[in-house]
């Protein structure tokens, strides 16, 4: 009986206190300047090689020529900025883009995440931020 009660007592404090997963970190969006930017997490494990973020651009007002390669960047917890390894999506121009963008694997997460990305004639980055713990 005082297993029971013990796994009834500690269980849920185990899963409380477990870092958030991706499918917890849900996806960030910002729209401004007729452009929405959309980005999910999508394996950001600690153990992971590489870091994935799907990355959806829409407008009906422009061309979205963005070289996500080069104007995006991963921000740790410390303040570091990481350039992405590879864009791996759509070609700069239409309404409509999506793809993945990839970052080298920080390791440990720390406890908040945050993907800058500029974009010509905005006065600030576009930032999307998830807390971990």
């Amino acid at each position: 009986m005082n297993t029971l009660v013990s796994l009834l007592f500690f269980v849920p404090l185990l899963i409380a206190s477990a870092p958030a997963t991706t499918a917890e970190l849900g996806t960030r969006s910002s729209a401004q300047a007729g452009v929405t930017v959309k980005v999910t997490p999508r394996n950001i494990a600690a153990e992971a090689a590489v870091w994935e973020f799907t990355v959806v651009l829409e407008t009906h007002s422009q061309e979205l020529s963005d070289d996500l390669a080069k104007t995006a960047s991963l921000v740790d917890s410390r303040g570091v900025r990481h350039a992405p390894l590879a864009w791996d999506g759509a070609p700069a121009g239409g309404h409509h883009r999506s793809g993945v963008l990839r970052f080298k694997g920080l390791g440990e997460r720390g406890d908040a995440l945050e993907l800058q990305i500029r974009r010509a004639g905005e006065p600030a980055p576009r930032v999307f931020r998830w807390k971990l713990k």
